[in-house]
């Protein structure tokens, strides 16, 4: 009787093992959830991540001053300087991991939703925020506002709003019209932005 109790307890505790590591794996899936299966390839690309590209962070932690950007599925790079805040080296901190590819959006029927769109940003990245009252926006300029949400202003504009400001593109006739031509992208259903960390 004895052998036989001992035997059920191998039994359980191997049983108790095993659904353990099965609920350990079980967990890690919720760790995706801001990611997506291409179903043309199988591949997942998170919106944060293309193709699984790595960056390498800035070196001996030295702050990140600009980050490199691009309209659509090619075309030119352009560099975004970055302010001296907490919240562009944030940006520039998880930029730095992995590249980030972001669906563009319009603010339709807000006052010069012509000269301004923004990208969100999946909500595992904290960022932190410092709003402030901006009330012209100059041609370039790039800010965060909630939630998780980069504005860019393409144009020279004049829109009331609590915005942290994160940096500036220098503005000229060719990046003006590589944000307003952005293609929309076929495999995306949308017009794009990617953001690095280098060229």
């Amino acid at each position: 009787m004895t052998k036989n109790r001992l035997k059920r307890l191998v039994l359980l505790f191997a049983l108790t093992t095993l659904l353990a590591v099965m609920m350990a794996g079980c967990g890690r899936s919720n760790e995706r959830k801001d990611e997506s299966v291409d179903d043309r390839t199988g591949l997942i690309s998170d919106f944060g991540n293309v193709g699984g590209s790595q960056n390498t962070p800035a070196q001996d932690g030295a702050a990140q001053t600009e980050l490199y950007v691009s309209f659509g599925g090619s075309g030119p790079t352009f560099i975004m300087h970055l302010y001296d805040n907490d919240t562009a080296a944030a940006i520039a901190r998880h930029v730095g991991t992995a590249d980030w590819q972001l669906p563009i959006y319009n603010y339709e029927g807000y006052d010069n939703w012509e000269v301004m769109q923004y990208y969100d940003i999946p909500s595992r990245y904290e960022i932190p925020e410092n709003p402030e009252s901006v009330t012209a926006e100059p041609a370039g300029a790039v800010y965060y506002s909630e939630p998780n949400r980069i504005v860019l202003f393409y144009g020279d504009a004049e829109v009331s709003g609590e915005y942290t400001p994160v940096g500036y593109f220098d503005d000229s006739e060719e990046f003006r019209s590589a944000v307003a031509d952005n293609p929309v992208l076929e495999e995306w259903g949308n017009k794009i932005v990617l953001i690095s960390a280098g060229e």
